[in-house]
């Protein structure tokens, strides 16, 4: 699993069918550095499973774990949201959410 901050969403109107009813969200995934949480590599885009929107921080899960969801079972989905974010807490100390 992995922490991202939504940052957009993705509308596309032509799509494979078993997309049809899913949410596609744009995620800027995070790593801890230096006891703060920052921007790591590329935004990606995701499937939302829990109902996540714009701003919020999540968990994400990619590759083959990311078809074991309900939702997402025998979909051609490489990117997930499994989870919606309340606190980060590192050694004992609670993070800034980005």
């Amino acid at each position: 699993m992995f922490l991202a901050k939504v940052i957009g969403n993705v509308v596309s109107t032509q799509k494979n069918a078993r997309f049809q009813g899913m949410k596609l969200l744009l995620i800027q995934p995070y790593i801890t550095r230096d006891g703060k949480l920052v921007e790591s590599g590329s935004s990606v885009v995701a499937v939302d499973s829990v109902g996540a929107g714009e701003g919020e921080f999540v968990m994400f899960t990619h590759g083959s774990s990311a078809r074991l969801t309900e939702m997402t079972k025998d979909s051609p989905v490489d990117t997930v949201i499994i989870g919606i974010v309340d606190t980060v807490e590192v050694a004992g100390r609670r993070l800034a959410k980005p």
